[in-house]
């Protein structure tokens, strides 16, 4: 009675005003996009870092500083530039008050990166610790935050330090919960960014990154050399840069930007020029190609800079602008009007590139004639099976509904019922899907994509992704392979690493792909039960129970209660990305470890051979 009384007494003291740094800390998503732990490439902690970054980048970009110095620790992360610093009078109000900040002056910031007004506060919104240093002509000041309250806005002092601004924060562990940065992906942000501004250098925790040829580099470092059928082509122009090849893998795998942001999503560009090429190819060749054949195997990457862009997220992932200024033309027409003349100029001058290219396009266009029979029947299959899929038990958000949801869907993928079972109990039913194999897949090494129309698993699971013609409409944001942590286990996740990477490499290049990790051990006494990952764990664990606590090994996933296992699929999962390195070349992977039995696999396995006495060690 009284909670309907409540209800009905709407007032003007119902109404309520946040103040910047609550509306900030209580609605996070709106400013960084989903938290996550760091164990995703697009999980929030690498957007604080890419909105301090950007600001520098920024001073780059209008001619000031050539360089910026990047020190990144578990917890903790500082950015100096040499660019003109912060004005001092404005130290504290630059990165505490909305809408204040100097990318609303058009003519000094024409085409920039961060986000206008907002970006640092939300990074100072967001952190335990926050500092920000300006040197000025001779002069510094320094003031200090902790989740945006000012701690310390010191004086303005003399210094001999060249001008820049130094950023450091620290992301707070009560909003990032478990949070750890890994590697990699900073690696990647750091080498879009020198990829995609000529002249400047970050050096990056001691490493130096520096890039002469800008698009051409990138393909280098994200192509696998072994693959491509013809030398990258690398096209310039004004606002616009484009590198460009095909390979012998499947999938479109594509790299685009916007004014120095990193599109994850595409937009209007990558459409356009998706569009553009097929245009082009089919007049250059005067051949009515399927744009599917043209457009299959390649790796591409395009950045273009307009003025006043505008994204469909705060994060800026898509881009939204349908012209490429407000006096420009279309980003269509523009995007067309570049490619259909700087293409087919190259083509043109290199026949040798002109001729590989034809001889990609028609071997697509056969292996699509191939197979569109089975093809056919194959997907009449997984319909009927879609409507009642025992394999699959589905969530109910998906990502391809809203890619800006902060929710993390997923899909498991687990050997056997007993394993899903456990999941299916305990999982999160809005956003946690679970997909049941048999027992182990097959081994689709060498095949061709006809295996997977034949093979009804592997047809009902793209089905399940949504991903058959292209990874555009993914339905889970990640895909969990969830397999026992033995020798059968351990060889169906390389037998579904294989199926990705043979048929859709770019899931897994994306960021897409994960391992479950679950505990080895339980150890507990009456008081305390602790879960342990790994021999060492276990061994803290005994050593802090004491007292011969009970040790229980996890052999399968089944062997974990469902009220158990839902401790380990919701707040605090783990998951290890499965990421490639920059010199991984895909065949030479999976001919090494799915191919028939060479030698060099063998000395590989005696020489790393260990026995499990060897193995186990005594109990404490």
């Amino acid at each position: 009675m009284a909670e309907e009384k409540a209800k009905s007494n709407y007032t003007e003291d119902s109404i309520r005003s946040l103040d910047w740094r609550e509306h900030i800390r209580l609605r996070p998503g709106m400013y960084i996009g989903k938290l996550g732990d760091g164990s995703a490439q697009d999980d929030g902690i690498y957007v604080l870092v890419k909105e301090v970054i950007d600001n520098s980048i920024d001073e780059h970009v209008m001619g000031f500083g050539k360089t910026i110095d990047v020190k990144i620790s578990d917890h903790r992360v500082e950015v100096r530039d040499y660019g003109r610093g912060i004005p001092l009078g404005k130290v504290v109000d630059c990165v505490s008050k909305i809408n204040t900040g100097g990318k609303y002056d058009s003519i000094a910031f024409q085409k920039s990166v961060g986000l206008n007004g907002v970006g640092t506060k939300a990074v100072n919104a967001l952190s335990n610790y926050f500092k920000v240093q300006s040197f000025r002509d001779g002069q510094t000041k320094i003031a200090e935050f902790s989740t945006g309250f000012v701690k310390n806005d010191a004086v303005i002092k003399t210094s001999s330090d060249r001008n820049g601004t130094t950023i450091a924060f620290e992301p707070d562990s009560s909003i990032f919960k478990n949070y750890r940065f890994i590697p990699e992906y900073l690696e990647n942000q750091i080498w879009n960014y020198v990829f995609l501004n000529a002249g400047l250098t970050i050096n990056f925790n001691g490493k130096k990154f520096y890039s002469e040829n800008g698009l051409l580099d990138l393909l280098r470092r994200k192509a696998d050399e072994d693959t491509l059928r013809y030398p990258i082509i690398h096209l310039k122009g004004e606002d616009i840069e484009i590198a460009m090849t095909h390979s012998n893998q499947y999938g479109e795998e594509y790299y685009s930007f916007v004014n120095g942001q990193f599109t994850t999503q595409g937009g209007t560009h990558l459409a356009a020029f998706r569009e553009a090429l097929v245009k082009t190819l089919r007049d250059f060749y005067k051949k009515d190609f399927d744009a599917t054949d043209i457009r299959s195997s390649i790796i591409s990457a395009i950045s273009v800079r307009v003025q006043e862009p505008v994204f469909e997220s705060q994060t800026k992932t898509k881009l939204g602008s349908q012209n490429v200024g407000p006096d420009g033309p279309t980003m269509r027409t523009f995007i067309n009007d570049f490619v259909k003349k700087a293409l087919d100029d190259y083509l043109h001058r290199n026949p040798a590139a002109a001729d590989a290219m034809l001889k990609r396009i028609l071997q697509s266009e056969r292996e699509r004639k191939e197979i569109a029979g089975i093809k056919k029947l194959a997907n009449d299959r997984a319909k009927k099976a879609n409507l009642h899929n025992k394999k699959l038990r589905d969530c109910r958000l998906h990502y391809d509904d809203n890619k800006d949801n902060e929710a993390d869907t997923m899909l498991f993928i687990t050997e056997g019922d007993s394993a899903s079972g456990s999941i299916t109990k305990s999982r999160d039913v809005q956003t946690q899907a679970v997909f049941s194999l048999r027992g182990k897949p097959l081994n689709c090494f060498g095949l061709t994509k006809k295996v997977v129309y034949e093979n009804e698993e592997f047809n009902l699971l793209q089905h399940a992704l949504n991903i058959e013609d292209s990874i555009e409409g993914l339905r889970y944001r990640k895909i969990v392979i969830a397999t026992d942590a033995d020798v059968d286990g351990m060889h169906i996740r390389l037998l579904m690493l294989t199926f990705f990477l043979q048929f859709f490499p770019d899931l897994v290049k994306n960021g897409h792909v994960y391992i479950l990790e679950t505990p080895l051990f339980r150890v507990r006494n009456k008081k305390e039960t602790i879960y342990c990952y790994s021999d060492e764990e276990r061994k803290n664990a005994i050593e802090k129970l004491g007292a011969k606590p009970e040790i229980t090994r996890f052999k399968g996933l089944g062997e974990i209660s469902p009220d158990e296992f839902g401790g380990f699929i919701g707040e605090n999962i783990r998951l290890e990305p499965i990421i490639l390195a920059k010199d991984t070349s895909i065949l030479n992977l999976l001919t090494f470890y799915m191919g028939k039995n060479t030698p060099d696999r063998q000395n590989f396995i005696i020489e790393n051979l260990k026995l499990e006495k060897d193995l186990v060690t005594n109990e404490v």
